[in-house]
């Protein structure tokens, strides 16, 4: 029988403790988690949107393209956010804010259909409202995460390097 020596790097106990700033090992699917903040983050910074969707750049997708990552794993667009809650969402704050966020988006979306321009998503007369549910959700899981809810978000590129890593 061999043993691995402790120096042996594909037995490395010690890994970095984040990941982009989150902790890696404390939330099972971090990766979800990770999506979610993404999406809430642009989402919730009107002063982005106005840089980023309403000038057409693509480092960072438009409104649906945020709002598929709100949604596309964890099926929130179907499911509460607490049927995460451990795994995706640390408490019932977040879970809470989250579905609060995703409502008034998909709200939205569905409204105004998945490929309006941003212009239309951010004229909605309930933007403000659901600006606003993103913002609170997105602050409180940053927050949770150890992160700064002011930095920028990340590009889409950025991100698709943070969750091919670990």
């Amino acid at each position: 029988m061999t043993v691995q020596s402790p120096e042996n790097p594909s037995r490395r106990s010690r890994r970095s403790s984040t990941m982009g700033g989150m902790p890696l090992n404390d939330m099972p699917w971090w990766r979800w988690r990770s999506t979610v903040r993404s999406a809430l983050h642009m989402l919730s910074d009107p002063a982005f949107q106005q840089e980023y969707w309403l000038a057409g750049r693509e480092e960072y997708g438009d409104v649906t393209d945020a709002v598929y990552r709100l949604v596309e794993d964890t099926w929130l667009d179907n499911w509460p956010a607490e049927r995460y809650l451990g795994s995706v969402f640390r408490d019932s704050e977040e879970t809470t804010l989250v579905d609060a966020a995703v409502l008034r988006v998909l709200r939205i979306l569905h409204q105004v259909g998945p490929d309006a321009p941003a212009a239309t998503y951010l004229q909605h007369p309930d933007w403000p409202e659901a600006l606003a549910a993103c913002r609170a959700a997105h602050v409180r899981l940053a927050l949770a995460d150890g992160d700064d809810p002011e930095q920028p978000p990340r590009t889409l590129g950025e991100l698709r390097t943070l969750l091919r890593t670990a």
